[in-house]
């Protein structure tokens, strides 16, 4: 195996503290704007951040352009790590949080998309800090490592190493034949709607602040709220839950699905099986989740065929649907305490923590496309039971999978239940009780934020010892970069040179 290329990977760590400091001088700005004291220290962390990066690139620009996907794997894992790190200083230098292992959970959380927070009074936090939160949120919802694709190529610098790492999924569907124009049409598509859900949210009746915040956090499927109710703070306006709705549902989609969307080619998007079985589980989900919460809210019900009132009916379909989507998309808003409707709805919505949305969303967890493959094939594993000789692959959207894919399928969802429940036992190890301990390692390892027990949906992760916080940290970051990129680099053989 050839050696490193160490300068690249350098030089690439140095191009994402740029970037990642830019995006705080944005941060910045807003709280200039807003004037809520802290703006200098905003700017500082930038200043810093830019600095750094730029020495970085600046010793290490004479390297050679070769890059290969063990180079690919390390600067994601590291560049993900090395932006939580860097990220950790505008809550450090503004005292939003005081302590390291706060501020760098806080930021983990933000960059992996999963919405968990420390923080107690959400609202007394200065708005350039809310913004950062949520912007940390955005820049990891498409991946920084897609960005720096789209920029690499203006260095001489391939990137299709990268794309591998950060998208290790089933399918490399992409849109146009170079890498590079894949990446940016995915952005167009992220950031225009960003754009239409702040626009659509402002006009509903959120103020404008608050609903750029919370498109930042809906589009990368992320969960942090400018509210310390999170969005049952609106639950008196149902047109805004509705719109967060919508975007959650296209978040959660494949975005090359979204790209034929935009183009007019409907009849694609209605072929994808992904596509199909996706909404079939939120339709079927929403379904049970409204007739429990409706029948179960008003006792006097003896009859499914009792009349329903308008008012209770459409609240308990908006609330099911919106906590559907929220666990489905992993997005982790919170618009009612669904751990407090029944028994049977707490573990129903524990189930829905290890589907995932689509494959190439920005969604975590294992994605619809793996089940449905895994589903196919136990099936498949039945027939070869009755014909051991007959020849029966597994077929998605109207071809035969290949067995390697399979294969790597259920080697991933043997090691997501194996990662799940190391965590759990880690979590119980640490003090937790049952229920906090496996909800925290499922919603952490499926970035979804809240969870169950003591991190529920009316709770956050502050009770956690100090310990407990890392390890949640870690499980975030191998969820959000689908395991085997990070867990590749703890193996002996990854790092043998020959």
């Amino acid at each position: 195996m050839p050696r490193l290329n160490k300068p690249v990977i350098s030089y690439i760590m140095g191009l994402l503290l740029v970037c990642n400091g830019g995006f705080m001088a944005i941060s910045g700005v807003v709280s200039l704007y807003y004037r809520d004291t802290v703006t200098l220290e905003i700017f500082t962390a930038a200043i810093v951040t830019v600095v750094a990066g730029m020495m970085l690139m600046f010793f290490t620009r004479g390297h050679s352009r070769e890059l290969k996907k063990r180079e690919g794997y390390i600067i994601v894992t590291f560049g993900w790590i090395m932006m939580a790190l860097s990220g950790t200083l505008p809550y450090m230098l503004t005292g939003s949080i005081l302590s390291f292992t706060d501020a760098f959970f806080e930021t983990m959380s933000g960059y992996t998309t999963t919405g968990a927070t420390i923080l107690n009074d959400i609202e007394s936090v200065p708005k350039g800090i809310l913004f950062w939160r949520s912007l940390t949120h955005w820049i990891g919802g498409m991946g920084i490592i897609v960005l720096a694709i789209a920029i690499l190529p203006l260095l001489g610098i391939g990137g299709m190493q990268l794309f591998t790492a950060e998208a290790p999924g089933p399918s490399a569907d992409k849109l146009k034949p170079r890498i590079t124009d894949t990446a940016k049409r995915l952005w167009l598509i992220y950031v225009g709607l960003t754009v239409a859900e702040s626009v659509l949210l402002n006009i509903a009746g959120m103020g404008l602040f608050d609903a750029i915040n919370h498109s930042l956090s809906t589009m990368s499927t992320g969960g942090f709220s400018t509210k310390n109710a999170s969005v049952a703070y609106w639950n008196d306006n149902p047109t805004v839950q509705y719109i967060i709705i919508l975007f959650m549902f296209l978040a959660g989609t494949n975005f090359v699905m979204s790209y034929f969307g935009f183009k007019g080619n409907f009849s694609r998007v209605a072929r994808d099986e992904e596509f199909k079985w996706y909404t079939y589980f939120i339709v079927g989900f929403t379904v049970v989740a409204s007739l429990i919460i409706f029948f179960r809210a008003d006792p006097t019900v003896s009859s499914v065929f009792h009349p329903m009132v308008w008012g209770e009916s459409e609240s308990a379909f908006r609330h099911a649907l919106f906590q559907v989507l929220t666990v489905v998309t992993t997005t982790g808003f919170i618009s009612a305490d669904y751990t407090a409707w029944t028994p049977f709805l707490t573990v129903f919505f524990f189930g829905m923590f290890f589907l995932g949305g689509s494959a190439g969303s920005t969604a975590g967890g294992v994605k619809v496309m793996r089940h449905v493959i895994m589903i196919r094939n136990g099936i498949i594993e039945f027939k070869r039971t009755l014909h051991p000789n007959a020849v029966l692959p597994v077929h998605y959207n109207g071809k035969s999978v290949h067995g390697k894919i399979v294969f790597n399928i259920l080697g991933f969802f043997i090691l997501y239940m194996l990662a799940f429940i190391i965590g759990s036992v880690v979590l119980a190890f640490m003090g937790l009780d049952f229920e906090t301990a496996i909800g925290g390692a499922a919603s952490s390892l499926g970035n979804i934020g809240p969870a169950f027990g003591a991190l529920g949906p009316v709770d956050n992760y502050d009770s956690l010892p100090a310990a407990g916080k890392w390890w949640c940290a870690f499980l975030m970051l191998i969820g959000r970069l689908e395991l085997f990129t990070v867990l590749i680099l703890l193996t002996p053989f990854f790092w043998r040179n020959r």
